[in-house]
């Protein structure tokens, strides 16, 4: 089933799995796995958005979304990818850690507009010379906490694609639908009955 954002400009990835709708419940649950250091709540998050795959064929890699390197030092661990290892690990598809590389030190994208996000994501990130050879007609798992404006994947999605990869699905914990958003935000009119 296709969104009406998807259906409206098609997005370059070929699907999205998310573990659940990204409502104040799973924010504060990401941000207690994130910035309050709960690594363990990756071994709940990881089956949820593994559930929510489709049939994985063939040859898949499993990759994160990539933490520039001063991020991971600071942070300590990239959430992404504890994610990709409860999904290698559940799927018996290969796992690369280091398929994607950030090569641009970019601020906190909180409070940023998709536009924001997209100018602070140019040149951001990129395969790994490393793994170039990899990704070629590669099936590619692209794996997030949180799919909020896409900026980030689509960063990703764009450079695996590039770099040869034919199928890249982002799986993720929680997704934000704009939809959903914009309910939360106008109430809803209530239908009077019909006597």
């Amino acid at each position: 089933m296709q969104c009406a954002v998807c259906l409206d400009t098609p997005p370059n990835h070929d699907g999205i799995a998310a573990g659940t709708l990204y409502n104040d419940a799973s924010r504060k649950l990401v941000l207690a796995f994130k910035h309050g250091r709960r690594i363990a709540l990756s071994r709940t998050f990881g089956p949820l958005i593994v559930a929510q795959l489709p049939e994985l064929d063939g040859d898949w890699l499993i990759v994160p979304v990539p933490l520039h390197w001063a991020r991971l030092w600071h942070r300590g661990f990239n959430q992404a990818a504890l994610l990709a290892q409860h999904i290698a690990s559940a799927t018996g598809k290969t796992l690369l850690v280091d398929g994607l590389k950030r090569t641009k030190r970019t601020l906190p994208l909180g409070g940023l507009g998709r536009k924001g996000r997209e100018r602070m994501l140019t040149g951001a990130i990129s395969v790994s010379a490393a793994k170039s050879d990899v990704m070629k007609d590669a099936q590619v798992i692209l794996v997030d906490d949180v799919l909020t404006s896409g900026a980030t994947s689509e960063a990703c999605v764009n450079a695996l694609k590039k770099a040869g990869a034919s199928t890249v699905i982002i799986g993720c914990f929680s997704r934000v639908l704009d939809e959903a958003r914009d309910q939360r935000k106008t109430p809803q009119k209530r239908e009077t009955p019909e006597v």
